[in-house]
């Protein structure tokens, strides 16, 4: 029996699980280990180079741009991309492009980060902006619009941007910070939404081999809060304030699932992605047929690319066009909605902005 008074002895710390010398300074995430920080670095490293060689995401001398925002995933994502190529000697030429979508208090002050990482990573920066390409900066697209269909406006806009930018850098891929996280809500969200010819090709880790840039994703197995922890004990540089229009976007819902689900099991996102790449399309399901936009030249399965179709609703004081799902130009009310009316009830003709600077 212990003497009164005596000091309680102090626990035992707990060992790394993988080197068996140095405490352990965190939990992983995706496997619950109890590791160092330096594990933590090397099997976080390790596991992106082993996606990347099993998948072959890239050749000898070819030109990668990162997307980047000045975000966590993407920021990350240029700085391991970078130590990795410098390491095991992939060959690569890596830019940086981001797209700058005219979001004052928000976009403006990320790219402050991106700027900085130009510096701090030694890779030469690409922007491209809305309102050079489309004419149209996200603010003044909201002020038309309000809040409710913004982020369909920025998402198809910013795919279009990114695609536009790598051109000008004439890249040969588009590497994307979208994580593992990201992966299982794209899933989830096309299973509710129904969208057969999305679900079938949304956990590929390589996309856009049919389009202008073929797009990677390095971190498709790689959870966020390990991306967090990672930006966090490398004390990397980047910009962590959501976007001031995206509150109650519809993928968020998703996210708040997906974070309950790995707070029970945290299996449960890699599983997510495992059932959506075990998906099979049936043979007699219709799906789209790809082609190029008529109007600016960018892959589309209608005569109009969604970017263009929805560029004419605010061109021509119609912003709902496009919103939703529509059949494109086949549609005879959105044909006669593309012609318009002017004041003295007369149809106009088109004669607008192409969504675009450069020809596909």
């Amino acid at each position: 029996m212990e003497e009164a008074g005596a000091k309680p002895r102090k626990g035992v710390s707990c060992l790394c699980c993988i080197c068996d010398n140095r405490k352990a300074a965190l939990k992983r995430p995706k496997t619950l280990q109890q590791i160092c920080r330096e594990c933590f670095y090397e099997v976080f490293e390790e596991e992106i180079h082993q996606v990347i060689v099993k998948n072959h995401l890239f050749r000898p001398g070819e030109r990668i741009a990162v997307g980047a925002s000045g975000g966590k995933d993407s920021t990350v994502l240029a700085y391991v991309l970078s130590e990795l190529n410098r390491r095991h000697n992939y060959g690569l030429d890596l830019f940086l492009l981001s797209v700058d979508e005219g979001i004052t208090g928000y976009r403006d002050d990320s790219l402050e980060t991106v700027k900085r990482n130009e510096i701090q990573y030694g890779l030469p920066l690409q922007i491209v902006s809305y309102k050079d390409l489309y004419g149209w900066t996200m603010d003044e697209i909201v002020k038309m619009i309000g809040l409710k269909n913004n982020c369909t406006f920025c998402g198809v806009f910013r795919r279009q941007a990114l695609d536009r930018g790598a051109a000008l850098l004439k890249v040969d891929k588009l590497a994307t910070g979208h994580n593992a996280d990201d992966m299982a809500e794209t899933v989830l969200l096309n299973i509710l939404r129904g969208d057969i010819a999305r679900l079938s090709r949304c956990t590929a880790i390589i996309t856009g081999e049919d389009g202008p840039i073929p797009r990677c994703k390095p971190f498709k197995y790689t959870y966020e809060k390990e991306i967090v922890m990672y930006a966090y004990f490398k004390k990397l540089d980047y910009f962590s304030t959501e976007c001031i229009y995206s509150p109650n976007a519809y993928r968020g819902f998703a996210r708040e699932f997906i974070k309950d689900l790995e707070r029970i099991r945290p299996r449960a996102i890699l599983d997510i992605i495992k059932s959506g790449e075990d998906f099979r399309i049936s043979t007699s399901t219709k799906m789209p047929e790809q082609g190029t936009c008529e109007r600016c030249g960018y892959i589309s399965s209608q005569k109009w690319c969604k970017a263009c179709v929805l560029l004419e609703g605010l061109n021509r004081g119609l912003p709902k066009l496009g919103i939703g799902r529509s059949r494109g130009l086949d549609n005879e009310t959105e044909k006669r909605e593309m012609k318009g009316r002017s004041s003295d009830g007369q149809t106009r003709s088109i004669e607008s902005k192409q969504c675009g600077t450069l020809d596909f």
